[in-house]
Formats: structure tokens, C-alpha cells, sequence
């Protein structure tokens, strides 16, 4: 099992933990990670695009001019696609884009983005993280103690507001909990920085 550093609020070393082989040291698999991050992606559309076909577009009830006569082509509608104003040929619709994965696939991505974070040398373990009230400068200060600047996923335990509000004003952070990590997040930010309750929690959950 690999071991990691623990760090508290300042930036110190406190101990090490733990992490388990089967969820933190695979070798990560790129198939899993890329079906999962575009089925991610494919769930998220919305799918509401919508263009009018000729029978849905306003107007159009008399034939432009005769049939005959005029040396033009036959028209019946000005509504056809070929007028301005006309309707649209295989235009978008509103459809569903969203489909599924297999359980086990995501969960071989899952694992796949943690081992890559851990072997990149990406993953930060804190002792505890509590604020005694809302602050951004709380979060800044402990950003700046663990010599984090680039953008950072901080996964949690369980529920906590003081954290997350402030929390929520840094740009360059996202926070969230064990049960809703996915592996997109994971491997949009370059850091990975998740509680020392929430690294047992994974362990259980994924083991």
C-alpha cells in the first residue's frame, strides 16, 4: 500500500495513511476513463435545440405565382426551405442524449483517475478541515499553506456549509463529497485534495 503524507490547516506534516492498492495503485485504464467521461458529457446536454419544418413555419397558403407561363420553377409554398423564412430540412430536434454505462466500467474509471493522481504525485490528505465560520480568507489561507495554486478538487466527508461557502468565491476551486466525486472532476483539476474521513470513506465505497 502506498503510503502519503497527512497534512493539517498549516501545512505541516502530521503522519501518513494509508492507501489501498486496489483503488489507488492500478494501472490506469484510458478506455474506461474516456467511455465515462463522454457518457459524462453526452448526460449533461441538454437536447432542447429545436428549427421549425416547413409544416411548423408561419405562412405559405398560396402558391407564390402560377404553375405555367412563367419560365420559373414550380413552387407551391414560399415556406420551402429554399425561401427565406422557409422551414428547415432535418433540422435539430429535442431528443435525449444520454445513455449508460456498465457499473463496472465506472468504477474501473473511477479507479483509473485516482491511481493517476496518486502516481502524478496529486493527491493532498488532510487531518481535518473545519472552519468556525464562513470565510474565504479562511480557505485562501489554507491554500496558501499547502502551496496549492492551481486549480484543486476538495472532496469531503460528509455535509459541511462553513467549508463549501467559503469555499465557493475561489475560482480555482471546487468542493464536493464522497458520494458525488466523478471522474471528470477528478481529472479537470490538477489537484486532488480530499479529508482523511473522506479517503476511508472512498476506501469502503470502492473497495
Amino acid at each position: 500500500m502506498a503510503q502519503v503524507d497527512v497534512y493539517n490547516l498549516d501545512g505541516a506534516v502530521t503522519g501518513q495513511i494509508e492507501l489501498s492498492d486496489d483503488i489507488f495503485g492500478i494501472e490506469p485504464n484510458e478506455f474506461a476513463i474516456q467511455a465515462v467521461i463522454r457518457n459524462q458529457l453526452a448526460n449533461r446536454r441538454q437536447g432542447t435545440q429545436s428549427t421549425k419544418t416547413r409544416s411548423e413555419v408561419r405562412g405559405g397558403g398560396k402558391r407564390p405565382y402560377r404553375q405555367k407561363g412563367t419560365g420559373r420553377a414550380r413552387h407551391g409554398s414560399t415556406r420551402s426551405a429554399q425561401y427565406v423564412g422557409g422551414g428547415i430540412i432535418f433540422g435539430p430536434k429535442p431528443r435525449d442524449f444520454s445513455y449508460t454505462v456498465p457499473k463496472k466500467v465506472k468504477r474501473l474509471a473511477m479507479k483509473s483517475a485516482l491511481s493517476s493522481k496518486l502516481a502524478a504525485q496529486n493527491i493532498i490528505v488532510l487531518d481535518t478541515l473545519e472552519f468556525s465560520e464562513i470565510k474565504t480568507r479562511q480557505m485562501v489561507k489554507v491554500l496558501e499553506a499547502l502551496k496549492i495554486s492551481s486549480p484543486v478538487l476538495l472532496v469531503l466527508g460528509e455535509k459541511n456549509l462553513n467549508v463549501e461557502k467559503s469555499a465557493r468565491n475561489i475560482p480555482t476551486i471546487k468542493t464536493a463529497l464522497v458520494n458525488t466525486i466523478n471522474v471528470f472532476d477528478i481529472l479537470k483539476y490538477d489537484r486532488f485534495m480530499i479529508t482523511k474521513e473522506a479517503v476511508l470513506k472512498v476506501q469502503e465505497v470502492y473497495v
